[in-house]
């Protein structure tokens, strides 16, 4: 059993005014992502297939920049419209381990958005310099969907 001492995770919630479906299909289109998201150089989905349950899945990669520091890393993304669920699990690249999860509610307003992310980083010098800043990268990623979606959706 391994112990994981001081690794970033990060959760968060944001009531937002637009319909769940909207907010899914903005972070489902993960193309798309180098368009507004800080950091992100590129993306690619490798791959795409129908899953079992009501859903899809696909292979994505991301190549992710800062200063000196350019990485690229798998994904599986598993696309769950109906549960209004997107979970990531990563694949290879510079992480021990990733995982990440959105859920989009239905709420009076328009909707509520979770988020959560939790990663370490193979390198110890990554991992270090990673949980320097990661809050606030954290912190300039979710806003950045936001104003992705105020961009697409008004």
């Amino acid at each position: 059993m391994r112990i994981r001492r001081n690794m970033p995770k990060h959760e968060e919630t944001r009531l937002l005014p637009y319909r769940p479906e909207q907010m899914f299909a903005l972070v489902a289109d993960v193309a798309r992502y180098p368009e507004f998201l800080p950091w992100c150089a590129a993306a690619r989905v490798r791959t795409r297939r129908p899953l079992a349950q009501d859903g899809e899945e696909m292979l994505a990669d991301l190549v992710i920049g800062f200063q000196v520091f350019r990485e690229r890393f798998g994904s599986r993304v598993r696309l769950l419209p109906e549960a209004g669920h997107i979970e990531t699990e990563y694949l290879d690249g510079p992480f021990k381990y990733m995982r990440s999860h959105w859920w989009f509610e239905p709420a009076e307003e328009g909707c509520r958005v979770r988020f959560d992310v939790d990663f370490e980083f193979k390198n110890f010098l990554l991992q270090k310099a990673g949980g320097v800043f990661f809050y606030e990268a954290m912190q300039r990623i979710v806003k950045a969907f936001e104003a992705r979606a105020k961009a697409l959706y008004g």
